[in-house]
């Protein structure tokens, strides 16, 4: 129960941004989003091993299944690859970590920031493990001052 409490509260602090920050490649749709974890909490990083900072950054991305008739959507497990890029080019995978908790699936990964630095990320989720990749992409630009 405790551990559900504490992925409730990361899940309440996400949720409202998935809604802007997704890809629908039917019949999935990709929820991916990347923030400054000095939001998180003390205990949830240290539950996730994530370090506090303004210069550190997380992103999180999960599958869902749509079911039709019912729209509701059911979390899958996916292997996922985030190659993250910088202006000046520098490319550099992100390491993430597949989180299970319930019936929730999510994959994190956290990685340095810089001031007013805009970031380019390429995603690519191979949905239930099974298939082609699916890609998409986001941009972030994080304001650490």
């Amino acid at each position: 129960m405790k551990s559900i409490l504490k992925y409730g509260f990361l899940l309440c602090f996400l949720t409202p941004l998935w809604a802007e920050n997704s890809t629908v490649f039917p019949p999935y749709t990709i929820h991916h989003n990347a923030l400054t974890t000095d939001f998180l909490t003390p205990e949830i990083a240290r539950q996730y091993q994530i370090k506090r900072s303004k210069n550190q950054a997380m992103i999180n991305i999960s599958v869902i299944k749509n079911q039709t008739p019912t729209n509701i959507g059911i979390p899958v497990v996916a292997n996922v690859k985030v190659i993250a890029k910088n202006l000046i080019g520098q490319q550099f995978p992100i390491l993430l970590n597949e989180i299970k908790e319930g019936n929730a699936i999510y994959y994190i990964g956290d990685f340095p920031v810089s001031h007013r630095a805009l970031y380019r990320f390429n995603i690519e989720v191979q949905p239930e493990k099974k298939g082609h990749y699916l890609k998409t992409k986001m941009q972030q630009t994080f304001y650490t001052d």
